[in-house]
């Protein structure tokens, strides 16, 4: 999950995906046993022979592959930690030729803008690392499943960057702006900070500078969610995410309101949740995005955000939409 390669059309992502926002609401009843492990297709799944073991496959598998010295003399790229490996094929006994172009996906990396955007692995480059790390195929042909395995990571990662570029959107001016424009607009955000300004965003929009996995590393928050599953599992009985990332954001302050201000490195942490599947079969994700509590503005964002939403909703939001779209509705009969 989150697996970039640093070095530029944005990825659509397959449509057989499905992708929620926040921690599952509601106790999840096919996958109580999955214990954090990711579901079936995930390419994060594979089986582990210990239950705090990331899955064999992870690209931040912390464990040493069958030559330890070999991996560890590997140089790793600081910004994802990643070792730098080729998009060919490098192992004779390879059942199947697999895709070697990498696509270029919509995030863009680096702190100028002229740095491009982040690339994504392409099937063969995670097939060297799955080996890297291994993996032995069961069956022959069972690695054109990576093919998959890698428009999955693609879909959620854009995801991910999706929700990110959404709190930049309301919080690059402060959270006292935010907190002034929602209290204005009744808790709801307002809808200039939901459309996007495609020209002002290239030169100042958010940049993922690097990232992190800490798939074996919980947040104070699923510890807390967890000891709920344990204490309320009618209510809370979700398993924990299979993975969590932590990506560092480069944040580009609003002139107009924070004028003289510097841009700021911004660290986010994302969990990603596996959900019961739909009835059609197809995968359900969650994502639960949030800036990290390691600065006091981060605390303040959560609650200008969070707290405006239950406002909205308590204050009568949903009837005042109702209303609204109401009147939209007769006013285009007329």
């Amino acid at each position: 999950m989150g697996w970039f390669w640093a070095d530029p059309p944005a990825p659509t992502g397959p449509g057989r995906l499905h992708v929620e926002k926040g921690h599952p609401k509601q106790p999840l009843h096919n996958h109580t046993a999955v214990d954090g492990k990711p579901p079936e297709g995930c390419p994060m799944h594979a089986p582990s022979s210990r239950p705090d073991e990331p899955p064999e496959g992870c690209p931040m598998h912390s464990s040493a592959s069958s030559n330890p010295t070999e991996y560890l003399s590997t140089p790793l790229n600081p910004t994802n930690l990643m070792p730098h490996l080729p998009s060919t094929p490098i192992h004779s006994d390879q059942s199947a030729p697999l895709p070697g172009d990498r696509t270029v996906s919509s995030i863009p990396k680096g702190t100028t803008p002229d740095a491009g955007n982040w690339e994504y692995p392409s099937p063969q480059q995670m097939y060297n690392a799955m080996r890297r790390k291994g993996f032995v195929e069961s069956y022959p042909g069972e690695i054109l499943n990576i093919v998959g395995m890698v428009e999955v990571h693609n879909f959620l990662n854009e995801g991910a960057w999706g929700e990110i570029v959404s709190w930049e959107r309301e919080f690059r001016g402060g959270w006292w702006e935010a907190a002034r424009r929602r209290w204005q607009r009744g808790g709801i955000l307002p809808e200039e900070d939901l459309q996007p300004n495609e020209t002002e965003e290239a030169k100042t929009g958010p940049r993922l500078v690097r990232f992190q996995g800490k798939s074996q590393e919980w947040t104070p928050k699923v510890r807390v969610l967890q000891t709920l599953s344990r204490v309320y599992p009618e209510k809370f009985g979700t398993p924990p995410p299979f993975d969590r990332h932590d990506w560092y954001v480069l944040r580009h302050p609003r002139e107009e309101v924070t004028e003289g201000a510097k841009p700021e490195e911004v660290r986010y942490v994302i969990d990603y949740y596996a959900g019961d599947p739909e009835p059609t079969g197809e995968p359900v994700f969650y994502l639960d995005v949030r800036p990290a509590l390691d600065r006091p503005g981060a605390v303040m964002e959560r609650v200008v955000r969070w707290g405006g939403d239950i406002w909205w909703r308590a204050s009568g939001g949903i009837v005042r939409e109702r209303e609204r779209r109401k009147k939209e509705m007769e006013a285009m009969e007329t």
